[in-house]
């Protein structure tokens, strides 16, 4: 990536990624920002760590210092071999009509999730663990095995790039069959709006725990969906049943504020009741957030 390192932030803006003309392309960039800014963080030194290579412990053996990197670093890290990197994840994509809703942002919520699965998918293979690839609305809507072969990524872009919102959301149905698909354990990645019903939702993720996988969500929402700020009068369509409702914002925005912070806390507590890795995230963050979340996990399972 040529480009000073101060611009770093822009490969993780979507305004800006979202520009960008090939999926292939926004996550390369979206990973190369990030750990760029990685190394200007105070969490320098992790882009060693969470590729290739692993902190020097006592008793491991000198030959196996990575020099390279401690001539960059002054740090001494220890380079991995296969058996040791390599884990089996599935990133799991909502793709309901639900998911495919912009206010005023440049993006959906469904073109950020297929940048943020992409930029996931690219880390994974690249650092040689096995990824695989889900969709999903109301049934599965297309599974990819888990494979560690670095052709592979394109195979996963080009179904991201091409997949369309479809179908209504029924999340715990979905994830149920998808967990009985899963036959060895390893790391889950779901993103979705998760707008369904919560205690369904709860069963289905204690479906994937229950087979000892451990979970990152990812909850993805429109900035408005929050803080519903419409104007005086307004018409809402039902992205799934086309459904049509007029009304004035205004009049029910506290109480809609209040049911939608009720609902988020819930479907947090629970999650971290389960040991899930839980990220509420908008469509105008930086895709780092995003990112590190992920990158803290995987450093735990080693």
């Amino acid at each position: 990536m040529k480009s000073n390192q101060s611009d770093y932030r822009k490969y993780l803006d979507p305004k800006i990624v979202s520009k960008l003309k090939s999926l292939e392309l926004k996550a390369r960039l979206v990973v190369e920002g990030f750990m760029i800014g990685l190394h200007k963080s105070p969490y320098h030194g992790f882009s060693a760590e969470f590729s290739e290579h692993r902190p020097y412990n006592q008793g491991d053996s000198l030959k196996d210092i990575d020099w390279k990197v401690f001539g960059k670093q002054e740090k001494y890290f220890i380079k991995r071999y296969e058996e040791e990197t390599n884990l089996i994840s599935h990133v799991i994509l909502d793709i309901s009509k639900s998911m495919d809703y912009k206010h005023s942002n440049e993006i959906t919520k469904l073109e950020y999730g297929k940048i943020l699965a992409s930029s996931l998918i690219y880390i994974m293979l690249q650092q040689q663990d096995s990824c695989g690839l889900v969709f999903y609305s109301d049934e599965i809507n297309q599974y990819y095995q888990p494979k560690s072969n670095r052709v592979y990524l394109k195979t996963l872009l080009r179904a991201i790039e091409t997949i369309v919102p479809i179908g209504k959301t029924e999340t715990a149905n979905a994830l149920n069959k998808i967990a009985d698909k899963i036959k060895k354990r390893g790391l889950i990645i779901i993103i979705s709006d998760f707008f369904d019903n919560l205690d369904s939702i709860f069963s289905s993720l204690k479906h994937f725990n229950f087979k000892k996988n451990e979970v990152i969500v990812f909850q993805i929402l429109d900035p408005i969906e929050k803080s519903f700020a419409f104007g005086k009068d307004a018409i809402f369509v039902d992205k799934e049943t086309t459904e049509e409702i007029t009304t004035q914002p205004y009049q029910l925005q506290k109480s809609y504020q209040l049911a939608m912070q009720e609902f988020l806390s819930k479907l947090k507590k629970e999650c971290l009741s389960f040991g899930m890795e839980y990220n509420l995230i908008d469509t105008t963050q930086l895709f780092e957030k995003a990112l590190f979340s992920y990158f803290k996990k995987r450093h735990k399972l080693h």
